[in-house]
């Protein structure tokens, strides 16, 4: 893909799946970490039967790795799904879930703590510059009293997105610009891809400072996934 910049609202999720998605071991581990974020979901969130749960950024590329939550959520009546398409897909794929269509960094269509709880997986990351992501993090606080937002961990090992070793270690601008022009170029735009420390995370947080952990595979803080939460 040359040199195109792929704003939120275009289908990023397709992308992976067409890069480091289209992997079967990347597919496998994939699986396993967002199992097991779900996992810790429920394990610290315990969501109860009547609570009304908001899953911000389900996706309409419908396979056995993508939204973990909705195929594993025992209560799918009270969850409703956002994301930036008309969710035909997703409520095909999902029977008794609510759909909400949203859009990019405008405000989401919901009343202030319209949810008991907000489960939001790899989306703070494609939300755009450190301003857009406070705004995004700013709307799940305010829909929701209790928060569950997770994020790739830049100290994993192997970029997420292109399955590429260790080249997100380097600073940003030279993260970016390395990918620029290649198969990836999609990945070197910060509209697209921005990713974000435990610091940068609780500095973004808007309200109340918010529990900070690791989850998915790998060992202690080098594990695949990060995930703030106020429970």
């Amino acid at each position: 893909m040359a040199a195109a910049v792929l704003p939120m609202e275009d289908k990023v999720d397709a992308i992976y799946y067409q890069h480091a998605g289209s992997l079967p071991l990347v597919r496998r581990i994939s699986f396993l970490a967002r199992r097991r974020l779900c996992q810790l979901f429920l394990e610290v969130m315990k969501p109860q039967a009547t609570d009304r749960v908001l899953d911000v950024g389900v996706s309409d590329e419908v396979n056995v790795e993508s939204n973990m939550l909705e195929q594993v959520y025992p209560h799918l009546e009270n969850l409703t799904c956002a994301s930036l398409t008309d969710g035909v897909a997703i409520q095909r794929a999902y029977p008794g879930v609510r759909h909400a269509q949203v859009t990019p960094h405008q405000p989401l269509p919901f009343a202030d703590n319209a949810f008991d709880i907000v489960y939001s997986n790899a989306v703070l990351e494609h939300a755009g510059s450190a301003e857009q992501q406070r705004f995004f993090l700013s709307e799940l606080c305010r829909v929701a009293r209790r928060r569950f937002v997770a994020v790739p961990n830049r100290l994993f090992p192997v970029e997420h997105h292109t399955c590429l070793p260790v080249i997100h270690y380097l600073p940003k601008p030279t993260f970016r610009r390395l990918l620029r022009g290649t198969r990836y170029d999609v990945w070197s735009h910060e509209e697209n891809l921005n990713y974000i420390s435990a610091a940068e995370l609780r500095e973004l947080w808007p309200a109340q400072a918010p529990v900070i952990t690791h989850s998915g595979i790998g060992i202690g803080v080098f594990r695949s996934n990060l995930v703030a939460y106020n429970s």
